[in-house]
């Protein structure tokens, strides 16, 4: 058969093929071994789209570690089975659970606050969320009195928008200078400013740093929530793109929210890679909160141990989507230190549990008490109390502090699920074994700093 001369784009487009990265190499394979027509056929074989993917007819079961206590539990326990319902659809999908503090978390078919979703070899940028590995970590100041460490560590922290100004930021370590260079879709410049300005702060919304007494111990213990902040969101985005990419060719009926990356792809072993970049930046940012407390205080910490619980885990080709669900199994925590974490309000003790996998947790807990309702019907079921009194009235008897010093009401304990029945459906459901609890001193959490932010008092002058 006669060789083929000088093949290009036009020619392979002739041939069906979608304009695509592959295209250049691909030609430059053809062109270089002068193959013919039936050997570069059979070359081009492995660029063939695959065969779309239809959803399953019926969802996929999954375990409900959930009961409702009244109406309005009831209302959104409807909705968080309805939005499971249409992810266990999800043609990647093999198992899930509901936790006791599960609820809606956007559009219908979005994994809920307290799911857990498990895909086989896929990863699901939405079911892990912007706020990738939203995590809590625990540190140990022994006899400390709590209200200095409190005192200290609000000297030490960053809440809300943005980040640190350059004579405030901490030091960005080497080595994780060195991974975000090494990923493609973390070494652009601006990721890598985001990654320095960032780290050391904790945002807004539910994020905290709490201090408290154990109750097994009597020290006292330094506990902070918050994600990847910036860089994790622009990460988010881009695994997010890079999915509905995926989504178009492979799975067009699947919900843009539950669009995926297959794992044995270049992208998802990049986005993989990233993640795991993200959870150690992520780690760090607890850390240098944590250790710049201790070192203003001038001591050594007794004990630490953190966890996240906004991630995926991988278990072989198994991908364990947790979306607000705390890891009890050892085996998705590779630098495990500790039992886990699991705070629940302000004005409640965090937990700490340890516990075993089993087939209604699939080796996850709660991550915490979980919202009935939105922030905004929240602060619209209290209009006609003022901000004050309803705060001195919810937080009596605590060192509780905004670091905007505007309070925050959808940040109240009425605006979470009641925590003793979390704890209570935790044991019925067998959802991890809680060994110790830490008792509120006081906490410390962004309030509502867009009140007063720059933008607005522009606007109202």
């Amino acid at each position: 058969m006669e060789k083929l001369k000088n093949i290009n784009g036009n020619d392979l487009i002739n041939l069906g093929f979608k304009p695509a990265k592959w295209f250049t190499k691909a030609i430059e394979h053809i062109n270089q071994e002068n193959l013919n027509e039936e050997e570069m056929l059979a070359y081009l074989e492995q660029f063939k789209p695959q065969p779309q993917i239809d959803l399953f007819v019926n969802p996929i079961s999954y375990q409900v570690n959930i009961e409702a206590e009244n109406e309005l539990e009831r209302e959104n326990v409807g909705k968080v089975k309805g939005d499971m319902n249409t992810i266990m659809r999800t043609p990647t999908v093999v198992n899930g659970a509901i936790m006791p503090d599960a609820c809606p978390a956007g559009p219908s078919g979005t994994i809920p606050v307290g799911g857990v979703v498990v895909t086989k070899n896929a990863i699901h940028p939405g079911m892990h969320s912007a706020d990738i590995c939203c995590s809590v970590m625990l540190t140990d100041f022994g006899k400390t009195d709590p209200k200095t460490v409190l005192d200290v560590a609000h000297t030490v922290t960053h809440f809300g928008p943005g980040g640190r100004e350059r004579d405030e930021q901490f030091r960005f370590p080497m080595d994780l200078l060195e991974a975000f260079e090494s990923n493609t879709l973390l070494s652009e410049k601006q990721m890598i400013q985001l990654a320095r300005k960032h780290l050391g702060t904790q945002g807004d919304g539910n994020h905290f740093l709490f201090v408290g007494i154990s109750k097994a111990t009597g020290n006292t213990m330094l506990v902070t929530h918050h994600g990847s902040r910036g860089p994790g969101a622009r990460l988010y985005n881009r695994g997010m793109a890079i999915a509905e990419r995926f989504r178009k060719e492979l799975s067009p009926q699947t919900l843009k929210q539950n669009a995926w990356i297959p794992f044995d792809t270049e992208e998802g072993q990049t986005y993989w890679d990233a993640l795991q970049i993200m959870r150690k930046w992520t780690k760090k940012n607890h850390e240098v909160i944590h250790d710049a407390t201790l070192e203003a205080l001038q001591q050594e910490k007794e004990n630490r141990f953190w966890n996240e619980h906004n991630f995926v885990f991988k278990d072989g080709d198994l991908f364990y989507h947790a979306k607000g669900a705390t890891p009890l199994d050892e085996k998705f925590m590779p630098d495990i230190t500790g039992p886990r974490l699991i705070p629940l309000n302000m004005a409640s003790p965090i937990l700490i549990v340890e516990g075993k996998t089993n087939t209604n947790n699939l080796g996850f807990a709660p991550h915490g008490a979980g919202r009935n309702m939105s922030r905004s019907q929240h602060k619209k079921q209290f209009v006609e109390v003022a901000n004050e009194i309803l705060f001195e009235k919810e937080t009596a008897g605590l060192d509780v502090r905004f670091f905007s010093k505007e309070i925050d009401i959808s940040e109240l304990p009425s605006a979470y699920k009641n925590a003793t029945n979390v704890k209570e459906q935790m044991q019925k459901f067998q959802l991890g074994e809680v060994i110790d609890e830490v008792m509120p001193y006081g906490c410390i959490m962004a309030g509502d700093c867009l009140k007063n932010a720059p933008w607005k008092k522009r606007r109202r002058k």
